[in-house]
């Protein structure tokens, strides 16, 4: 983090604090009334909930690699859109990214925060009737983003930058959003040739509050840390003539000069962006402590990467709109314009990809077998090429220096990922008791119950149905677990606990000794259905478990 300056946390805090509510109880009074409104959106409740899930992990020393993945596994567009994301141009490092594990431990807990965030608000707010509006909005808010980012010193300040300069404009998003009527009126107010006013001023009169004073109350619902809050709130006066010594104000100095940049690069007539992006360089430059001709090749790096992760996004809007002119790349880059046509192009590539979510195939009966093959041919290649690309990410992976379980949890996400199960546990033995022991997984309450999953490997009555397949070292698929000859082998705690109608069981053994299990599922009957080229990638995964465990030993 940044932030190292106590006094100057706690004066942010207080300047957070003041904005948020000001002196004026009406202020806490209209927040208050706006929120409850928000809360009674179906989507709005979601929204928070996974927005302060996600904050709280990246944030958390606590949390791992395995918590933040399986966080972002449980929505299944956003993990596609965050794998395009991290695959793009404006992330790519080498070779493509197949799974969210490999993701987080590349870009960083805080960099996985800033891109879910940004995509989170990006897919609740998808409002066919409000949707040119909203995506302009959006736009700008990531081209501030991206600059800020840019103009930063370190990559920790990056990140803080990103995000503090994205969440500058959540009030005007969520409002735009929300209350698109109020929002309209103050557009209205805004842009009245007789009688032109601030869009704060214009802010206040129609929703009592200001466009800050809303974003900042739902940063503090949602748990934003104080970084981000503190660079939510606008600095006043002239740029100073000096970088500050104190990390928080020139943070919050970076955000803003961000935001007037891409208010330029929005608003102002084409011919002449490019005149006020020099003038606003050249205001800013003492502050930033760079060159005015630095900080305007910073504003043209951001204006190429906006349009890269316009694509990855799949981000479209009409040439013909204010919002495509953030989408223009300025003209002394050699960067042609990207049209729509060669952003869909892109997108197509990318989902062509195998960084796509499948899931398991369903069975096909009767006389709907001839429209749902080539259905089910395209999700079992998409399958296909997740499982490797998952084994390509392992491979990079364990070329270097690793650690056990972020493999292990890779190989999980691969699985689960490709065949779409509704759990996948891994298993470790335990030398001293001689039993597998259920460790980690993903899906559904897989925490609550992954303790649960036991199996001994000595015994002296009849082993169990997990016990006698890992002895025979036996890769077993079981399509209906309800059958009596398996169903008399299943032990009270997995029909207590799991009691799943189909499962797949890939043993781990070295040297004739198990050493763990990969345990799937599926709860529709008959779904679990797996062709060879899956089973041999499927093995694939397993072999490269117990390699993983041979070469950390």
């Amino acid at each position: 983090m940044v932030l190292n300056s106590e006094s100057a946390i706690q004066s942010a805090q207080s300047g957070v604090a003041t904005a948020t509510t000001g002196d004026d109880p009406h202020h806490s009074s209209a927040l208050e009334a706006l929120l409850r409104r928000m809360r009674s959106k179906s989507d709005f409740p979601a929204l928070s909930e996974s927005i302060s899930r996600i904050q709280n992990m990246a944030t958390s020393v606590k949390e791992s690699i395995y918590s933040v993945t399986n966080e972002i596994l449980k929505d299944v567009a956003l993990t596609n859109k965050l794998l395009r994301l991290v695959n793009s141009v404006h992330y790519a490092r080498g070779n493509s990214v197949g799974t969210v594990s490999r993701a987080v431990s590349l870009v960083g807990f805080n960099g996985i925060r800033n891109l879910t965030l940004s995509l989170m608000l990006l897919e609740h707010m998808d409002d066919k009737g409000n949707a040119q509006l909203l995506k302009e909005e959006f736009l700008r808010a990531l081209m501030a983003g991206t600059i800020a980012a840019e103009l930063a010193a370190s990559q920790t300040e990056s990140e803080e930058a990103f995000i503090g300069a994205l969440f500058q404009n959540l009030g005007r998003m969520l409002a735009q959003f929300y209350f698109a009527d109020e929002a309209a009126s103050i557009r209205q107010l805004v842009g009245d040739a007789a009688n032109p006013i601030s869009e704060e001023v214009a802010a206040r009169r129609v929703l009592s509050l200001s466009f800050e004073q809303l974003g900042l109350g739902v940063a503090k619902a949602w748990g934003l840390p104080d970084s981000i809050q503190h660079c939510m709130v606008r600095l006043a006066g002239d740029p100073p003539v000096q970088r500050s010594p104190d990390a928080v104000t020139q943070l919050r100095w970076s955000a803003r000069a961000a935001n007037d940049m891409a208010d330029a690069m929005l608003h102002a007539d084409p011919e002449v962006v490019d005149q006020q992006l020099a003038i606003l360089s050249k205001s800013y430059s003492r502050a930033l402590a760079m060159a005015p001709d630095r900080v305007r090749m910073v504003t043209t790096r951001a204006r190429v990467k906006l349009t890269e992760l316009a694509d990855a996004m799949e981000i479209r809007v009409p040439s013909h709109s204010i919002a495509a002119r953030l989408l223009r790349a300025p003209a002394d880059t050699g960067v042609a314009p990207a049209d729509a046509a060669q952003r869909g192009a892109t997108a197509d590539a990318i989902d062509d990809s195998a960084l796509q979510v499948t899931h398991g195939v369903d069975p096909v009966s009767g006389d709907k077998v001839g429209s749902q093959t080539s259905d089910v041919l395209a999700r079992t290649e998409m399958s296909t090429q997740t499982l490797a690309a998952g084994i390509q990410d392992i491979t990079d992976v364990m070329v270097d220096d690793f650690k056990l379980p972020d493999v292990l949890r890779m190989i999980l996400e691969a699985m689960f990922r490709a065949l779409g199960f509704h759990r996948v546990i891994f298993c470790m033995r335990d030398p001293k008791t001689n039993v597998l022991t259920g460790r980690f997984g993903l899906g559904q309450d897989v925490e609550k119950i992954v303790k649960s999953f036991y199996v001994p490997l000595s015994c002296n009555g009849v082993p169990d149905l997990f016990a006698t397949i890992c002895s025979k070292a036996a890769d077993t698929l079981i399509t209906d677990s309800s059958d009596p000859r398996i169903a008399a082998r299943l032990p009270a705690w997995y029909q207590r606990n799991f009691h799943a109608p189909g499962f797949l069981i890939l043993p781990l053994v070295i040297k004739s000794q198990p050493v763990g299990l990969i345990y799937a599922d599926m709860l529709v009957k008959g779904a679990l259905t797996i062709d060879e080229k899956q089973l041999s990638l499927l093995r694939t995964l397993r072999n490269q478990a117990i390699m993983a465990f041979k070469q950390s030993s």
